[in-house]
């Protein structure tokens, strides 16, 4: 008999995500013991698998995604968006499953599952677990609102309670919609010219009619929703419906991810108290003697330079970066300058940390994604051509 090598290393995949979650929730850390056997297993199976099959490609195959994959981790590293756990363990899977390994397969309305994409089955994994930490860190949050900062729960969830808002933003994008498409069908020219004409036109429209007197955006969102729902009833209602809750959800995202993000999972500590691992929730400078802190994100600084006109908004800030906030956390070397700061009364006794979210649970989810559905962006570019086209 002979063994699925593929299913074997989606198992082992599966099990080694389980763990690698309940060691990052409780512990904080993804341990080198459990990632550095998987990259090694990994690479083993698929030797084996591609000597069973007499297939060199295979492994060569697996070795450069498996390469690719820790560089590219890496680079995230580097930039503080993942830590050192996160990119070993997608090393691990990207060592164990350079393909996809199918259980089994099954339709939904004609359209077959699991759906993977054209690019290599690692990157379907990250871009699943990425879309993944949105669910699970409204979860967290959730949780960390109520059990500690229940204050804090109205503000979360006032994008829901805005619906009117949501309707009417729905019903102008609709519109915008319906009027792309009723002109883009009289254009005969090449689809990814479409592709682009649409997508102008939907922000010109969208933006247009929204800026209309009440009365007037009223009368042509009417007209042009019953003109829609005339053509097509079904698809208007359900993409209406959609988009409505797609507008709450992003809303609740947007708080989460802002305001309530940096009440519900920053802590203040004194300096004494800080500890290796713990995460800035700021970058400390230092200019001419004088220690500043510096909170503002890529997108607040790119928002900013839009607002300004000013582009000197993008540019990193002036003077000696001296505690950055990557996912590595605090060194002691750091914990003993804050202390010598504090000393020479450059800095309060007071510095704020985040609480580490962790990675692995929705890295978990998107394997699962990933195996039994396929690639959630290629579904979901699939989904709006067949809705729109």
């Amino acid at each position: 008999m002979i063994v699925n090598i593929p299913v074997v290393c989606a198992v082992i995949a599966i099990l080694a995500c389980l763990y690698a979650s309940y060691t990052d929730i409780k512990h904080g850390i993804i341990q080198n013991k459990l990632t550095f056997p998987l990259i090694i297993g990994g690479l083993a199976l698929n030797g084996i698998y591609s000597f069973m099959i007499a297939s060199p490609a295979l492994i060569i195959t697996t070795l450069i995604y498996t390469a690719a994959i820790f560089i590219f981790g890496y680079i995230f590293w580097k930039f503080g968006a993942w830590a050192g756990g996160d990119v070993k363990l997608f090393t691990a899977l990207a060592a164990l499953l350079p393909f996809p390994a199918t259980f089994f397969s099954y339709r939904i309305m004609n359209v077959q599952f699991p759906t993977f994409a054209t690019y290599p089955f690692p990157l379907t994994l990250i871009i699943n677990s990425i879309l993944s930490i949105f669910p699970f860190l409204l979860i967290f949050v959730f949780y960390i609102v109520v059990r500690t900062k229940p204050y804090l729960l109205d503000e979360l969830l006032a994008p829901l309670k805005d619906y009117r808002k949501n309707i009417v933003l729905a019903l102008v994008i609709t519109s915008a919609v319906t009027i792309t498409y009723s002109v883009t069908k009289l254009l005969h020219i090449q689809m990814w010219q479409v592709i682009i004409i649409s997508f102008v036109l939907l922000y010109i429209l969208s933006f247009t009619i929204s800026k209309l007197p009440v009365k007037i955006k009223a009368a042509v969102v009417a007209a042009v929703t019953v003109f829609a729902l005339y053509n097509k009833f079904k698809v208007t209602l359900i993409a209406v419906a959609l988009l409505i809750v797609s507008l709450s959800c992003f809303g609740v995202i947007k708080t989460l991810l802002t305001r309530v993000n940096r009440e519900a999972l920053q802590d203040d500590y004194k300096i004494s108290e800080l500890k290796e691992g713990m995460i800035p929730a700021y970058n400390l400078y230092e200019q001419n003697g004088v220690v500043y802190v510096d909170n503002k994100s890529f997108f607040s600084r790119f928002k900013e330079a839009a607002k300004t006109g000013n582009v000197a908004e993008l540019t990193m800030p002036k003077g000696k970066l001296l505690i950055g906030t990557m996912a590595a956390g605090l060194t002691e070397k750091n914990i003993e300058l804050l202390g010598d700061l504090l000393r020479e009364n450059k800095i309060e006794d007071s510095f704020r940390v985040k609480r580490g979210v962790p990675f692995a649970p929705s890295i978990l989810i998107g394997l699962l994604i990933s195996i039994f559905i396929g690639d959630l962006a290629f579904i979901v570019e699939k989904i709006l051509y067949s809705v729109i086209y």
